[in-house]
């Protein structure tokens, strides 16, 4: 009985494991922006980073504005095409989308976007995982960090606000 009681305990824990191993998501992946993707049919945030929205704009180094959310999602896209995604989920979103660390090609996506100055860490969130990088991104002077933008949550709220795209763009709400 005891060893039967084992048996039946061991095979329910291997049954449940490649349930786990399932759970992450890999495959082609299609980009909708700089901080999120389809996978299988499902939509998921890149843990722990904030990109600009996709109609946000930014200043550049000459202080002329540019489309910095279109850059972001433009350069994961290049970046990602042709390879395969692995997302590892981590939690799910107020919206219903799956927040996972994800990778292209052994890269981390997160990592990816906030070294290039093309997202923000959220540290809330990421725990300091990408600051090394986004301390680097700013002191290179590389995405956003070349001019000036608004963060991408003001920007959101802003837009919430009724505000317009050039307003919400123009640091109404605070430029960094």
């Amino acid at each position: 009985m005891r060893y039967s009681l084992l048996f039946v305990c061991g095979a329910l824990l291997l049954a449940a494991a490649p349930s786990a191993v399932a759970r992450d998501l890999v495959g082609r992946g299609s980009i909708v922006d700089g901080d999120t993707l389809d996978l299988h049919d499902k939509r998921i945030r890149l843990w722990g980073i904030d990109a600009p929205e996709s109609a946000q704009l930014c200043r550049g180094r000459d202080r002329k504005p540019y489309r910095c959310g279109a850059l972001a999602a433009n350069t994961l896209d290049a970046f990602t095409r042709g390879k395969t995604i692995r997302c590892m989920p981590v939690d799910g979103d107020r919206y219903g989308r799956v927040v996972a660390r994800c990778a292209a090609g052994g890269v981390d996506l997160g990592q990816f976007m906030v070294s290039r100055g093309l997202a923000l860490e959220e540290p809330q969130y990421s725990h300091g995982h990408y600051a090394a990088d986004q301390v680097a991104a700013r002191r290179a002077g590389r995405g956003v960090w070349s001019g000036r933008f608004v963060e991408p949550s003001l920007y959101r709220s802003c837009m919430h606000a009724a505000g317009t795209r050039s307003v919400c763009s123009e640091g109404a709400t605070g430029w960094r």
